[in-house]
């Protein structure tokens, strides 16, 4: 497991600022995703979305985090109903911190883009991350990591 450390720095997100480090529960999954409104994001955040009652449940907060502006999160919330909070990385500094910038092949073109991502955090320490996720069934199976990491 690598030491990467939460940064001590606001971002703007659906609603308000959020800073990660500064996070009040004690389990914190963050997800990284290419892009507001395109199918596999919507599965990944309305799976995400649909499970909150459980995650919250185990003290867990959520949090997704693209490229996308603010105006883009709080339409995409809108549209699908989601119940998680989604964090603008314009700058990539999130991104770059958990280095999910990755070359992709999008219609025969190199891309750099997001690699779907998701980590999640005990008390500020990383104790799993997940790398080239599918998003179909992602949220159920960390939600039953969760349950297994906090059983340990």
């Amino acid at each position: 497991m690598s030491d990467l450390t939460l940064p001590q720095h606001a971002f703007p997100a659906t609603t308000g600022e959020v800073n990660l480090a500064e996070l009040a529960t004690e389990w914190l999954i963050v997800y990284f995703y290419p892009k507001d409104s395109t199918p596999g994001c919507t599965t990944q955040a309305v799976g995400f979305s649909c499970l909150k009652d459980q995650f919250d449940a185990l003290n867990t907060t959520i949090i997704g985090i693209s490229r996308d502006s603010v105006k883009a999160h709080q339409n995409f919330t809108e549209k699908q109903n989601l119940s998680i909070n989604l964090i603008s990385d314009k700058e990539e500094v999130l991104c770059q911190l958990f280095d999910v910038i990755k070359e992709k092949n999008m219609y025969g073109k190199k891309v750099m883009g997001i690699e779907r991502s998701t980590f999640i955090f005990h008390e500020g320490k990383l104790v799993k991350e997940y790398r080239k996720v599918k998003a179909a069934g992602h949220a159920e199976a960390v939600l039953e990591d969760l349950k297994v990491l906090q059983s340990a």
